[in-house]
């Protein structure tokens, strides 16, 4: 299955100010469209006295994408807000950037840049991770081969999770899935053939990237 990537944080809330108006960009990880719509409903609710809440979700399952200017004119808010998001790669996220006027007339240039700007600080206050597909692996070994073990795995991208120390150690483990046989491997050249690791689930795991 492919890598996809999502918010780090649950949420992420950053500001600026553009010709006297305000606008706060918030992002929120979410995974169904009941979660993104009330995300974008207590806006709403919170704010209901800013000119406008104008926001874009995308969800991995269904790959659904929905957008709203909120009355902004068409095109200069709702789109913006989706087009970062879709830059970055990112699903499973909802972003609403709320905006206070602050007297001045933006123009149409100029909401874009401010709706863009404004959804890019969210993603950076929430921060990017890549999720990737993973194996879970259990390593039974002797004591006497728990060093060498120990060293090999690193040099393989293969972590310890837990130790679980009965008659042997028996290690659990993630891995990159595809790289099983090369984990294997490498522990029968280090071992004589005594140790090997055993595939017991694999699953998405993610690590940050920005």
């Amino acid at each position: 299955m492919k890598d996809y990537f999502i918010p780090f944080k649950p949420y992420g809330e950053d500001n600026f100010v553009e010709k006297r108006s305000k606008f706060t960009g918030r992002l929120w990880h979410v995974e169904t469209p009941e979660e993104a719509t009330e995300k974008i409903k207590q806006m709403r609710e919170t704010y209901w006295d800013a000119a406008h809440n104008c926001w874009a979700y995308i969800l991995r399952d269904g790959n659904i994408m929905r957008y709203s200017d909120d009355g902004e004119p068409q095109g200069t808010a709702g789109m913006p807000i989706l087009e970062v998001l879709r830059h970055e790669n990112l699903v499973d996220v909802c972003c609403v950037v709320t905006r206070y006027f602050g007297g001045i007339l933006l123009g149409t240039g100029g909401l874009v840049r401010a709706y863009t700007k404004g959804t890019q600080i969210a993603v950076a206050a929430a921060g990017v991770q890549q999720m990737s597909m993973f194996s879970v692996v259990l390593i039974a070994c002797p004591y006497s081969l728990l060093g060498i073990i120990e060293q090999i795995l690193p040099e393989q991208n293969c972590t310890i999770e837990e130790k679980d120390y009965g008659a042997d150690v028996t290690l659990t483990c993630t891995v990159p899935e595809g790289t099983e046989d090369a984990l294997n491997k490498a522990l029968a050249d280090a071992t004589a053939g005594q140790v090997s690791a055993e595939v017991i689930e694999t699953k998405f795991m993610g690590r940050r990237i920005k």
